[in-house]
């Protein structure tokens, strides 16, 4: 198992995989460490889960998925109906 989140000082480096559970409120992997204790991180910050094939395809072309820029438009769609942010009149 390798460390994939980019500004965790284990980035790139290879771990001994444990266990995967939903821990903490969240999915972690548990996994060894070089001085054999075991330790877990979230498991979003590993490749145990396969890359998503949007990311593949757009090879660093596009920093965001369609469905994410729909979530954002919903949120401040909903946001501007409650009157949220608005401008002072």
């Amino acid at each position: 198992m390798r460390v994939t989140h980019r500004f965790h000082p284990w980035f790139g480096r290879e771990f001994a995989f444990v266990d995967r559970r939903h821990t903490w409120d969240e999915d972690r992997v548990s996994m060894v460490g070089e001085d054999g204790a075991v330790a877990s991180l979230p498991a979003a910050w590993t490749d145990v889960d396969p890359v998503d094939p949007f990311v593949v395809l757009a090879a660093g072309r596009c920093p965001f998925r369609i469905s994410d820029l729909l979530a954002v438009a919903d949120h401040l769609d909903a946001l501007k109906i409650r009157g949220v942010g608005g401008s002072a009149p």
